[in-house]
């Protein structure tokens, strides 16, 4: 099997593995990947996607892809059809395509952080290439919680002093700093450098409220949290559609000093509520193992472990 760069081929050979992948990625998560597929293939026919493919006898197999962000990559996919996968054995031709792309990274002019975040791979199953060129993995959590019956319940009462309202876009700049704040050394902001600064973090609410790479920004379930006496935004939770009837929480954040107020337990039953109003059925989230407060918390509100994943973190 030879793996070739991608900007070989076209959208005609990689979409049958892109159908095989939607269908993957609606059968483990229940996400709706079609469009995100169809993105890929533009950039494929576009010969603008950096990456490889693993090819046999004229057949593609697998592909991974990555992308440059200043001096960071981020390898943003990495699939490979399972009956490959299982003819191969021992996950061989995922680790085959991560070891190409990770080399490619590392000897990039410039590059002095790599980050991926493989949500469909089970943890430890891709790991070794990673750990061998000396990447930190962290384990993630994807979480779940039936929605039957949510629209129908009582909130709980807003913690006294404090509101919930809905997102608006007025509240992007003071979002970002939240972010920021929140996140100054915790795990997090390890896996994700985007955290560390108000750029970006801007840049992050940016992917996630404006652009379709996580769902699509459902602006009825997301709020946010207000201190009454000041004024001051000291919480948010945002969620976008995944699928029809599924929403996946991008983002939950209360600042430190405000924790403890139940306000993060107000702000996912705001989400969970305001969906199951509009019948959807599930509300998904992913946690890093290690932020135990928040596994919790999200264990009380009935959210179930589906699957434990990997992220994987190189340099700075």
């Amino acid at each position: 099997m030879e793996i070739i760069d991608l900007r070989h081929f076209t959208s005609a050979d990689l979409r049958p593995l892109l159908e095989e992948e939607t269908k993957a990625w609606a059968r483990v998560l229940s996400w709706d990947y079609s469009s995100s597929a169809e993105m890929i293939l533009r950039y494929v026919d576009a010969r603008i996607l950096p990456g490889y493919a693993a090819v046999e006898r004229g057949r593609l197999h697998g592909y991974s892809f990555f992308v440059y962000e200043n001096n960071k990559g981020v390898i943003g996919d990495l699939f490979v059809a399972e009956e490959s996968s299982r003819e191969g054995g021992d996950h061989a031709i995922e680790k085959r395509l991560i070891t190409h792309v990770v080399e490619t990274l590392q000897q990039s002019p410039g590059v002095k952080r790599i980050e991926a975040q493989l949500l469909v791979h089970p943890s430890g199953s891709v790991a070794q290439p990673f750990e061998s060129q000396g990447f930190r993995r962290f384990e993630r959590l994807f979480m779940a919680l039936p929605l039957k019956n949510s629209g129908k319940q009582q909130l709980s009462k807003t913690p006294k002093g404090f509101e919930i309202r809905r997102w608006t876009e007025q509240d992007y700049q003071t979002a970002a700093s939240l972010i920021m704040e929140c996140y100054r050394g915790h795990v997090d902001s390890e896996i994700n450098d985007q955290y560390r600064t108000q750029q970006g973090a801007l840049r992050f609410l940016n992917n996630i409220v404006r652009f379709p790479g996580c769902g699509y920004f459902d602006n009825s379930s997301s709020f946010v949290a207000i201190d009454t006496a000041s004024g001051n935004l000291i919480g948010v939770i945002l969620c976008s559609r995944v699928r029809g009837d599924v929403g996946h929480v991008t983002q939950v954040c209360i600042l430190p000093k405000y924790r403890g107020h139940h306000l993060g337990w107000a702000l996912m039953e705001a989400s969970a509520y305001d969906l199951g109003k509009r019948n959807f059925h599930q509300l998904t989230l992913t946690v890093t193992k290690a932020n135990h407060g928040a596994v919790e918390l999200y264990k009380r509100l009935r959210f179930s472990i589906d699957r434990v994943f990997d992220a994987f973190v190189w340099g700075e």
